[in-house]
């Protein structure tokens, strides 16, 4: 495999400033996005432009339906030349730009702007090398992530970040978000696995992070990038990590009265010292859903059931599964079901990686949360969850969750025919991200901020956290044209010039912007 160029600099140097007169970063009209399509079509072809008003509706949102914007232009990039010479496009222009993957994201994380750009990389689909002995394969950010598992399967590895919108979700917008999924309790989130970065910073710059081997010496670029939600540039190529299939696989389905005797059997099981592939729970309804959606046969009458897997040598996975056997029973399970066959095992994990999409088939509309709780406190907030969405009409909330970290997705069920139902439910949904707060939690596992929940930040973050976080954006992204908007609650300008102000900023005195 070629190493990535040793001598790359890091992008965002900090020198660079916005102009003296404050100008840059200001709003500009959709006309401005309109302006580059010639430029755009000379970069991306005629066909990789859009910007007919009917067919840039399809890209006004991305999983999360609740925000929409049409762009005010997409391009469809097949190179990271050519998103570079994008990027350096808006650049001169002063237009935002929004990178977008598969659209899966389910935090607003790739929702466009009216008068900006939308850069989807969903063409960029090679897998470009796969290196068995150094363990490393380098694709691009189209590439959806189970197709990384797949293709160097034959060599004994496997790609082990696994949402479960996996057979759709790309790998870029994986490394935007900091991706985990069910597996990510024994082994780990995208920035664990993710050893360089090819990107294009937001001045239009190729430039690497990390060097592919995990070992680079000097500040930790990558793993800032990995998890900024686009803010910092666009991701190009990644080097990803790859894992040695296991030498041998058990999954466990455990059925129980109720969710609190479930959240028991995980605090057994991890306290135990055994640290399973995954641990995933569903309650009733969640389990209501997935059964009419995929006919997962799970057990009947069930208030909750754990998805457990093990993995590794053979001998070792053979006594781990007693031991959650006898846990799980323990904690007052009433049915076990054991798996060995990939098959079977493909058959219990149908109704969890269904769960999402399932919901659909018993409510008309409903909101996926994405809060994190301490293990110990998982008892104690599924309850108060109940308590919420018992105490407000037209609203329920399905739990399906990563429970080995604490990892909850509530869905939040609602009719959106009936006059103020949507509002309740984001109600409820704030509620359950307040309750993670204050259990010591999170209100992100894994999903983002985005637009979705930026109003949360100040709730977990002071304003010193807040605009020590800013100081990072700035430096890769002084003039605010890469993804604005996002993660932060409240739009800092950068680059500000020392001294005394003359006079205000147009957008500060417009309530559009805070001073930082």
């Amino acid at each position: 495999m070629a190493a990535p160029p040793a001598d790359a600099s890091p992008p965002g140097a900090a020198g660079q400033l916005a102009d003296a007169d404050g100008t840059d970063g200001l709003p500009v009209a959709a006309t401005a996005a309109a302006a580059l399509i010639p430029v755009m079509t000379e970069i991306c072809g005629a066909g990789g432009v859009v910007s007919d008003p009917r067919d840039l509706a399809t890209y006004e949102c991305d999983g999360l339906t609740s925000h929409r914007t049409a762009p005010g232009l997409v391009v469809l990039p097949e190179t990271a030349d050519q998103v570079a010479a994008v990027v350096r496009a808006c650049a001169r222009a002063g237009v935002p730009f929004v990178a977008r993957g598969s659209g899966t994201g389910l935090s607003g994380g790739a929702l466009p702007r009216s008068d900006g750009v939308l850069v989807v990389t969903s063409r960029m689909r090679k897998i470009l090398d796969i290196d068995p002995v150094s363990r490393r394969a380098i694709v691009e950010p189209g590439v959806t992530n189970l197709s990384v598992s797949k293709a160097v399967e034959r060599f004994g590895f496997f790609y082990a970040p696994d949402p479960s919108s996996q057979v759709i979700c790309s790998v870029g917008g994986n490394v935007a978000e900091n991706s985990g999924g069910a597996h990510c309790l024994k082994h780990g989130f995208t920035v664990h696995h993710v050893t360089g970065l090819e990107i294009v910073t937001p001045d239009g710059d190729l430039v690497w992070l990390g060097d592919g081997t995990g070992a680079s010496p000097g500040y930790d670029l990558l793993g800032a990038f990995t998890g900024s939600e686009g803010t910092l540039g666009i991701a190009t190529k990644i080097v990803v990590k790859l894992t040695p299939l296991p030498e041998a696989v058990t999954c466990l389905l455990a059925a129980f009265d109720s969710t609190s005797q479930g959240g028991t059997a995980v605090s057994s099981i991890i306290g135990a010292g055994i640290v399973p592939a995954a641990i995933e729970m569903m309650d009733a309804l969640a389990i209501k859903a997935a059964e009419a959606a995929v006919h997962c046969n799970y057990p009947e009458g069930a208030g909750a059931v754990l998805v457990v897997e093990l993995d590794g040598p053979a001998a070792d996975v053979e006594t781990d599964r007693a031991a959650v056997v006898e846990l799980c029973q323990q904690a007052g399970a009433g049915e076990i079901r054991i798996a060995d066959d990939p098959a079977e095992r493909a058959r219990i994990w149908a109704g969890r990686k269904s769960a999402f999409a399932a919901v659909g088939r018993i409510s008309p509309a409903y909101i996926v949360q994405d809060g994190v709780v301490p293990r110990t406190a998982l008892s104690r907030v599924l309850a108060r969850i109940s308590e919420l969405s018992d105490g407000v009409d037209g609203v329920r909330v399905a739990n399906v969750f990563h429970a080995g970290d604490g990892n909850l997705h509530p869905l939040v069920l609602f009719d959106d025919s009936i006059a103020g139902a949507g509002k309740a439910a984001e109600e409820v949904s704030g509620q359950i991200l307040d309750l993670c707060i204050e259990a010591g939690g999170s209100i992100t596992g894994e999903h983002g901020v985005g637009v979705d929940k930026s109003r949360y930040m100040t709730k977990m973050f002071n304003a010193d956290d807040l605009d020590t976080m800013q100081m990072l954006r700035c430096a890769f992204n002084p003039r605010n044209l890469c993804n604005p908007g996002k993660v932060f609650p409240t739009p800092r300008m950068c680059g500000e010039v020392p001294g005394v102000r003359r006079a205000p900023h147009p957008a500060v005195a417009a309530g559009e912007m805070d001073l930082f």
